[in-house]
């Protein structure tokens, strides 16, 4: 049945893409990664490369998702905890600066919920929330955290932390991202209980 045959040829093509992606955006950085340059990688040309794609910011969105993807299966592979991946994601970024470009710089992009990515970032975020608040919340049933967090409100904090140290250490590669994150993470199982009567978000 050739449909089927096209179909899946199509996907082994895209999944080609995105892996070629990550390969050349890690090493030439986001900005200085064109459409041209990425379907010259696959032998393809721009128009080629973008049938695949509904649009270039579409095509970028995937990529960070792939990106996503890629790091999730290097956890479980580790079997690591949400929590664990968050640490280990960042310590290997290091090592990619123009992931890190591409990850920061898209997301302010796709920020104005007119830009072609904004849902999908969007949903790569609140995914992001649930599997830390889940973790969290698992870590303070087993008493490794106090019963008094705030799974949620801790999990987008964490984000917010490791996005701000992934903007700072483009600026100062010196910085340790992962030392920085992990002793916020530390923190968490020594933060004091809300005082009696006050409600925490005061």
């Amino acid at each position: 049945m050739p449909r089927p045959a096209r179909y899946a040829k199509g996907l082994a093509k895209r999944e080609e893409i995105l892996t070629t992606a990550l390969d050349v955006i890690a090493r030439t950085g986001y900005r200085r990664t064109s459409v041209r340059e990425l379907a010259a990688a696959v032998g393809l040309s721009p128009a080629g490369l973008l049938h695949y794609f509904a649009s270039k910011e579409d095509l970028f969105a995937e990529i960070l998702l792939k990106r996503d993807d890629v790091d999730v299966a290097r956890a479980v592979a580790d079997e690591l905890t949400p929590l664990e991946t968050m640490v280990s994601i960042v310590q290997h970024n290091a090592g990619v600066p123009g992931l890190v470009q591409l990850s920061a710089q898209y997301s302010i992009e796709a920020a104005d919920p007119d830009h072609p990515g904004h849902a999908a970032i969007a949903d790569r975020y609140a995914g992001l929330r649930r599997l830390l608040s889940d973790d969290i919340e698992t870590r303070k049933a087993d008493g490794r955290l106090p019963a008094h967090l705030d799974a949620e409100r801790s999990a987008t904090l964490l984000i917010a932390a490791a996005d701000g140290l992934q903007t700072q250490w483009l600026i100062d590669p010196g910085l340790d991202m992962a030392g920085h994150l992990t002793y916020l993470v530390s923190l968490l199982g020594s933060a004091p209980a809300p005082a009696a009567g006050r409600p925490a978000d005061q």
